[in-house]
């Protein structure tokens, strides 16, 4: 029987050298293999970058990684030094290997067969001269394959671990934030989309494991939501057991239409959405928003609202009492004052439609109104007149200031409210209609009196081109979804009636205009919505975010291509996500080819990385300084990786590991694989362009009417 020491002395390559507390430099011997070692039992590659490497201690063995090869010339050790003779130098092979993590014997299984266990840290640093062994393959498979407990998701295999599977967990993988890094053509979508294919397989098939007979398959309570940016994943998961509710603007096939309700946006959204100034024009922003969202939820809140705004009038004429006791003379104070009076009439009529709506229940509301209006409408065409076709105004009285007061109060007498709480925040999303909006900013101007009139103007103008944008309209719009919590069944499913635990929005035809502010939406309303679930049943409800493209939406400086307000609402909402999810159970997944462009702030937060090739040297050093402890020098293979090749680290993994990602068949691929220029050229891929029924569908979509255009099989006209 082989004894213990000439175990350990069949498989030693080297000795070590130097031991910093960063780094092993190991030298091998003479008669160490060159290229493949057959003393592990099955043909090993070394040595090799990324391949593993142990040097026994008092507490186990140190595990460390090659991240160098070299050859030193070195000299011979000579007992006695003789100046006859010269010692010439020979070409010594040298590694240098990082520690990471310590391997542990357990025990031995039913069959003696030895159990080892890795931990992270190493507690006893070697000294030099200490022997290095090559790693046997249960004890590659116990470095790089997680605990039992652990093995629940495969995404691949270890090349330099005996092809060991890598397993992950998913409370690992997308509890604390996964990023998925690596240029174009690298693998990386694919990637992606296994890793979400093979977690939500791993979970059905562990929830139908005592299915027996004819009984239906059950589904998981797995919640991905897929944001795809190009339409990549559209079909990735079709003709698989696993259900997937896709949406989709342009009325793709198959696809439910996509919205984001103006009504579901908050404050500093439609502030983004509108480029509102922080001036003038925000606040008045707000405030219309804030009105529409009291009105329309009940004739209750509609009346106290219309009383409040009269409450305003007040406090601001008496704010003119105070400041000017006699007269309001003199431009341009009677000019404002007179655009008041105008917007105060205009008011009165603007509620009196409105409160009309609700029938009975607003009529004494009503009645008072239209009631007051007259004598406001007096005071203003009694000091009005034209000078040159512009309209100006004489100095107005006190008997005028206390003839509109009058009339206000019979109102705020007559409807008291509380006018300090209850009032519905701009940021509730209480439905409304958005095209009520410019209106309303128009009214809240008209009362804010002064220059708020003309400054708010090419707001008003903007938001007017935006509403009646065809291709903005459709997302915006307030249809499809009644309520917040029809929308929120849509999106967050699975639920009663919606049972499908993949969702994937393509956001492949949202106006650029609008798609930052429709991710930043989504992704707010999911973080949200987990929020209040967690507080109402002390319970989590994991969720997992997919985002790809993500140097798109989580820019670390404005994107030049869109506006710095809506890319700075995406990126701050994002940043949010990534700090404070995990508290609420929600996961993100950032795959991007510009790790450099993202926010320092969500990058920080991931712990665990799935790096494929990165060639950019920008892209390679940010990713070196993400990496913790001194791991950062194993990623100097990241320029050579080949496709499908990805180095896993973080907190997903025990160690970090070169890793084969698994196979998926074509069809559950994402759309993004390379033109194939040559074939196109040779008719041997492609088909031929037919533009007209692309134009149609594009018109179409563009609000025109695809009917007026020309009919290429009739005769031109004349």
């Amino acid at each position: 029987m082989t004894s213990l020491v000439e175990r350990i002395g069949s498989l030693s390559v080297g000795r070590v050298e130097t031991v910093t507390a960063d780094e092993i430099r190991v030298m091998l011997y003479n008669e160490t293999p060159q290229a493949t070692a057959l003393n592990t039992g099955t043909p090993t590659g070394f040595p090799r970058i990324n391949a593993y490497l142990l040097i026994p201690n008092e507490t186990g063995a140190v595990v460390a990684v090659i991240k160098e090869i070299f050859i030193v010339r070195a000299k011979p050790l000579s007992g006695k030094y003789d100046e006859a003779l010269v010692d010439l130098p020979f070409p010594a092979r040298t590694v240098i290997a990082i520690p990471f993590g310590t391997l542990l014997r357990e025990g031995n299984d039913d069959d003696s067969q030895p159990i080892f266990s890795l931990e992270r840290g190493v507690p006893v640093l070697p000294s030099v001269g200490d022997p290095v062994l090559l790693p046997t393959a249960t004890q590659l498979r116990s470095i790089v394959e997680a605990r039992t407990d652990d093995r629940l998701v495969q995404v691949g295999t270890a090349p330099f671990a005996g092809n060991a599977r890598v397993w992950v967990h998913p409370d690992k993988l997308f509890g604390r934030h996964l990023a998925v890094l690596g240029n174009t053509g690298s693998g990386k979508s694919c990637s992606v989309a296994g890793i979400v294919r093979w977690s939500l397989e791993s979970a059905h098939g562990v929830v139908n494991k005592e299915t027996e007979g004819d009984q239906p398959a059950k589904l998981s309570n797995a919640r991905f939501i897929i944001l795809d940016p190009n339409g990549e994943y559209s079909q990735a998961f079709s003709g698989s057991n696993l259900p997937v509710r896709r949406f989709a603007v342009g009325g793709k096939e198959g696809a439910i239409p996509l919205t984001v309700p103006g009504w579901l946006w908050n404050g500093q959204e439609w502030a983004a959405f509108t480029s509102a100034q922080p001036g003038v024009q925000r606040p008045i922003l707000l405030r219309a928003l804030r009105q529409l969202r009291n009105a329309g939820t009940s004739a209750t809140a509609a009346k106290a609202q219309a009383v409040r705004r009269y409450i305003a009038y007040i406090r601001q004429i008496e704010q003119l009492f105070a400041d000017v006791p006699q007269s309001i003379s003199g431009f341009p104070q009677n000019r404002d004052f007179g655009s008041l009076l105008e917007g105060l009439v205009g008011l009165t009529q603007s509620d009196e439609d409105f409160l009309a709506t609700f029938g009975d229940d607003t009529a004494g509301l009503v009645a008072a109104i239209v009631a007051i209006r007259p004598s406001i409408q007096q005071v203003h065409d009694n000091r009005q007149y034209s000078w040159q076709g512009t309209q100006r105004y004489n100095d107005f009285q006190p008997v005028d200031l206390t003839t509109v007061l009058t009339a206000l109060r019979t109102i705020t007498d007559a409807f008291p409210v509380e006018t300090t709480h209850g009032e519905i925040s701009e940021d509730a999303p209480i439905r409304f209609d958005v095209d009520e909006l410019p209106e309303r900013i128009y009214d809240v101007a008209m009362a804010t009196g002064g220059q708020a009139l003309n400054n708010v103007e090419p707001l008003i103008n903007r938001i007017q081109v935006m509403l009646g944008d065809a291709g903005l309209r459709p997302v915006i719009d307030t249809g499809g979804a009644d309520s917040l919590s029809d929308w929120l069944k849509n999106l967050l499913g699975p639920s009663g009636g919606k049972p499908e635990p993949l969702v994937i929005l393509d956001l492949s035809l949202v106006p650029s205009d609008v798609v930052h502010i429709a991710v930043a939406v989504i992704s707010r309303l999911v973080f949200e919505a987990l929020q209040r679930h967690i507080k109402a049943t002390d319970h989590s409800l994991p969720t997992v975010l997919v985002l790809e493209e993500a140097h798109s939406f989580v820019r670390k400086d404005a994107d030049a291509g869109a506006s710095a307000q809506a890319a700075d609402i995406c990126r701050q909402t994002f940043e949010r996500i990534a700090r404070e999810g995990r508290k609420f159970g929600l996961g993100l997944v950032l795959a991007s080819q510009r790790p450099s462009e993202l926010s320092p702030t969500v990058l920080a937060q991931c712990n665990s990385f799935l790096l494929h090739r990165i060639v950019n040297d920008v892209d390679q050093n940010l990713v070196r300084r993400l990496v913790p402890d001194a791991l950062g020098g194993l990623l100097g293979e990241l320029p050579t990786l080949p496709s499908q090749q990805a180095i896993l680290l973080g907190w997903a993994v025990p160690t970090p590991v070169l890793v084969r990602i698994r196979d998926l068949e074509k069809a559950q691929r994402p759309r993004s694989d390379d033109p194939k220029f040559w074939d196109t050229w040779l008719r041997k891929e492609g088909a031929e362009p037919d533009w007209l029924p692309i134009a149609a569908a594009w018109e179409q979509a563009e609000g025109h009417d695809a009917s007026d255009a020309p009919n290429p099989d009739l005769p031109p006209e004349g």
